[in-house]
């Protein structure tokens, strides 16, 4: 967190030394004329120390400027979009110390070369305001990075988890039921459970749950499935069990404050994960299942029942084990929803190793229904009708990218968001087909598991036969047009 007083400092320093290069002056030099140490003058360019008024005379003098221009907020052109990012909040939204640097030193790398850098960094602010991104896109999409640096593996996290379930001695062995979790808030932090309040507020229906610190008291929304109370239960005891203050509240951060209280949240579910789904089991589990020549969904299924936890904890805590245990680290992660039958929108995303195929799109444009992830969905209930089957689709498929060399394994499960609706929720994992992914999951030559050919979106798909189109293809034939306009000139010149 970089204070205001730290700000005045950095810009200060900033345009010493934008000055300094521009008159083509060394340290020595400048402190010859100025007579101050050259260690001072570099701690002002990096932004430690602020001279007092005489000196900032001197330095005004010796670089030619006015001694308002040096302690104003303003710069020129080239070095006012930096001054910009120092200024505002900005700058404490990018989570430094989470990825090993520090603002002055990132600053100091931009004045190399401030014309280029302030550039890039308009384009990337004005890129944001065109798609409306916000502070909650920023720290999300930090978030996922920081997984991927760690390839989504934290062995703090699994041994604080491991040695809170060994702690329990005789209750430690199988699945934790949302009773037992519930008895262990109450005996180990003295937090009670409340299913009824928050039923009869009808504000709060769309929300899962909320802790209130002054009464010492988990308020659970009463439509909640088992696995969905376990996994909110063990999270709180998370929050405890880590000792974590900043914190959010509600079930869903609706506004994040700051990247430490997503990261926290973070941190809490994947204890919560890692309590319900013991690392060292899950991946016995994941040999005996990867081990058939035959592709068993209801095998995959059953895992729902025997740590009583949803898909998408499934699917999360597969990215944990797959790449620590099995070294499958080239994967990716989709959650998506439908609505109304027809739109599908991704919801949360995470790539290990690379930026892999399949990603959300801000265009409003439509995703490939050639998708597992979709054409599951769309075999869940019609609108209007009732549910042929209460419980979640599993499905698998090869995925070949148009006219690339990637092919992904895509086991996903669906099912719908809510007991009453008929919208539908899906989550995939994508396994990249490589010599790890292979050697372990013998079943992916299984001829019951189809591959198809698949793209991002309609809009940019070439595919000519597509059936399952959803809409045309625009930016081919916007290419094919400019194309053809080329070609067009091309002749004028003959």
């Amino acid at each position: 967190m970089i204070t205001e007083n730290e700000s005045v400092k950095l810009i200060f320093g900033l345009k010493i030394r934008s000055l300094r290069q521009q008159k083509s002056l060394s340290y020595q030099q400048l402190s010859e004329q100025t007579r101050l140490a050259v260690s001072y003058l570099h701690d002002i360019e990096n932004g430690k120390k602020y001279p007092k008024a005489d000196k900032i005379l001197i330095l005004a003098k010796a670089l030619g400027v006015d001694y308002d221009y040096l302690v104003s907020l303003t710069g020129d052109k080239k070095l006012q979009p930096l001054i910009d990012l120092i200024s505002t909040d900005f700058i404490n939204v990018i989570p430094w110390e989470h990825f090993g640097l520090q603002p002055a030193g990132m600053l100091e790398l931009f004045t190399n070369t401030p014309d280029k850098i302030t550039t890039f960094i308009s384009t990337l602010v004005k890129i944001s305001r065109a798609y409306h991104l916000s502070r909650d896109n920023f720290y999300t999409t930090a978030l996922r990075s920081y997984q991927d640096l760690y390839n989504n593996y934290f062995e703090d996290l699994e041994a604080s988890s491991r040695s809170f379930r060994e702690s329990l001695k005789t209750r430690s062995q199988g699945a934790f039921t949302a009773a037992q979790l519930e008895v262990l808030l109450e005996e180990r932090f003295d937090i009670r459970t409340d299913r009824r309040k928050m039923g009869a507020i009808g504000s709060l229906a769309t929300l899962r749950s909320y802790f209130s610190l002054s009464k010492r008291t988990l308020f659970l929304n009463k439509q909640l499935s088992p696995a969905q109370e376990a996994f909110l239960l063990a999270r709180e005891l998370g929050f405890q069990a880590l000792d974590i203050s900043l914190r959010p509240y509600e079930t869903m951060l609706r506004h994040a404050s700051s990247f430490d209280l997503l990261l926290n949240n973070f941190r809490a579910s994947y204890f919560a994960a890692s309590l319900l789904v013991p690392e060292a089991q899950l991946a016995e589990h994941i040999k005996h299942i990867s081990g058939s020549l035959k592709w068993d969904g209801k095998a995959w299924l059953s895992l729902l029942d025997t740590y009583n936890i949803t898909p998408e904890m499934l699917m999360q805590r597969l990215t944990n084990v797959l790449p620590h245990h099995f070294g499958i680290d080239q994967l990716f992660f989709l959650r998506m929803s439908s609505q109304d039958g027809g739109h599908y929108e991704i919801t949360k995303e995470l790539h290990l190793s690379q930026l892999h195929n399949p990603h959300a799109n801000l265009a409003n444009e439509h995703y490939c229904r050639r998708w597992m992830a979709i054409s599951l969905m769309e075999q869940g209930p019609e609108t209007g009708k009732p549910r042929k089957t209460k419980g979640p689709l599993i499905g698998a498929q090869i995925s070949h990218y148009w006219q690339t060399q990637n092919r992904y394994l895509c086991i996903t499960i669906a099912k719908p968001q809510s007991k009453q609706g008929n919208d539908m929720v899906s989550v995939t994992l994508g396994l990249m087909l490589d010599k790890p992914m292979l050697q372990l999951m013998r079943f992916v030559n299984d001829p019951a598991i189809a591959t198809r050919t698949v793209n991002t979106t309609c809009e940019r798909c070439p595919i000519s036969d597509c059936k399952e189109r959803a809409a045309p293809p625009l930016h081919i034939i916007q290419a094919q047009r400019e194309a053809e306009t080329t070609a067009g000139l091309d002749q004028l010149e003959q």
